[in-house]
């Protein structure tokens, strides 16, 4: 072949990866937003739109090795510049762009895992259950009304610096303490959340979304984890017939047979 037709050439097309097996039921995603849906029935569900997928397992954990089983997800890309040794030479292994958000998620049997395979969100059908867990958003300094939803104190009888004050703190004389777990002012937010077992309204396999119905912790843009729920959940349910909707068929008289013709 001439340095012409290789100029010309198409490049060759890179091998698609492999599923992560369906049997693995989780994802790493991003929170959207929230919005509103109508299901068949006609009823209206307000429910959170997440972005979830696809995801690369980035490693793996096996017991021999590393004393654990755990399946480790990435999803996003960040820039060059700012990932360090450690995630470029990940980066490297799967031929992609350094990753952003990992997370390993414990397993009870690897079923078919390996480095490399994508997690969309086809694995999970609408109707399941599952758990979210997310960062809660941050309020900074709060005071006790607003971070524990205290009463305030009354704004009679000139109290008028007493309207906001959280109240004694209970250290009595025989204490001479405040006890460990007291509800004061602080920081409020930034907090580990899961919201669990949570309905799946929606998927949309095209757009990669999940819609749940449900609020879920975090900002707009912030990474949110989903696992399949291990609450457990109610049955579908069957269309009941009443037993005297039952008595009222039985009673009934087949319907007479035409007369045969002549």
């Amino acid at each position: 072949m001439t340095e012409e037709n290789k100029e010309n050439a198409a490049p060759e097309a890179k091998p698609e990866a492999q599923q992560l097996p369906v049997a693995h039921k989780f994802l790493v995603g991003e929170k959207m937003g929230m919005t509103q849906l109508f299901d068949d029935a006609g009823n209206l569900h307000a429910v959170t739109v997440v972005k979830a997928g696809p995801c690369r397992v980035a490693y793996t954990r096996t017991a021999e090795k590393d004393g654990y089983q755990a399946v480790c997800l990435a999803f996003g890309h960040k820039k060059e510049q700012r990932a360090n040794a450690a995630e470029k030479g990940l980066a490297k292994k799967l031929s992609t762009a350094p990753l952003k958000h990992l997370r390993e998620f414990r397993v009870a049997d690897l079923k078919g895992a390996a480095q490399g395979q994508t997690a969309s969100v086809e694995r999970f059908a609408e109707g399941e259950y599952v758990d979210v867990q997310g960062i809660s958003k941050g309020h900074g300094f709060c005071g006790g009304m607003k971070r524990h939803n205290f009463a305030g104190g009354s704004a009679s009888h000139g109290a008028s610096d007493r309207e906001r004050a959280p109240g004694s703190l209970g250290s009595r004389r025989s204490l001479g303490r405040v006890l460990p777990g007291q509800r004061m002012a602080g920081h409020w937010g930034v907090e580990t959340v899961s919201v669990q077992k949570v309905k799946i309204v929606k998927v949309i396999p095209e757009e990669n979304l999940i819609l749940v119905n449900s609020g879920i912790p975090g900002a707009t843009g912030s990474t949110v984890y989903i696992t399949l729920t291990n609450k457990k959940v109610p049955n579908p349910k069957a269309n009941k017939v009443s037993k005297n909707k039952v008595k009222q068929d039985a009673g009934k008289k087949p319907a007479a047979k035409p007369a045969a013709k002549k």
